[in-house]
Formats: C-alpha cells, structure tokens, sequence
C-alpha cells in the first residue's frame, strides 16, 4: 500500500534506515528495499532527524527556522523520501 505524503500528519524514519552524516549532508540506506537516498543539505537532515520529535512535518520544519514560504522545496524532499519508503506516518511500525 503506498502512502501519499501528508504534511500535516506525523511521520518518522522508517525502522529499517540508517543515516550517515555527510559533509554534504547524509546518506540514507534502507535495508529492507536496499535504496541509498542523500539528503543535500544539512537543514533537511535536521528536518528528517527531528520528524518523530514533532506533530506533523510542518512543524518540524518551522522548528528548523524555515518559514512556511520557504517550505516548498522541504515538502518536495520530504514527499520524495515518502515514496522510496525512507520515511513512513507516525503510526505505522
């Protein structure tokens, strides 16, 4: 079943990623899929570590310090890494 990203709803690392810190930004690696995705910069790996921390994706990126202006290419990332499964809502396990 695919999961269409919702930037209003919780969402979290999927149990099966791994992320390494890059200069870049990081690298992630889901185990399950064998999928390699990299994060381009260190603001989105801030987002996608904190996401579990938060309500819903838009709060973790305002408590990043982006405004809801400059969400757009965040929410893009964020929609990319749904669809490779990286990330997964809230309650799923």
């Amino acid at each position: 079943m695919d999961t269409a990203f919702d930037p209003d709803r919780g969402w979290r690392l999927h149990h099966q990623v791994a992320v390494r810190p890059e200069p870049f930004g990081a690298l992630l690696y889901h185990f399950g899929t064998r999928k390699l995705s990299f994060l381009k910069n260190t603001t989105i790996v801030e987002v996608v570590n904190s996401l579990a921390d938060h309500p819903d994706a838009r709060s973790a990126l305002r408590a990043a310090g982006i405004d809801d202006d400059r969400q757009a290419p965040y929410l893009h990332a964020l929609g990319v890494l749904v669809q490779s499964k990286m990330l997964v809502p809230e309650e799923t396990q």
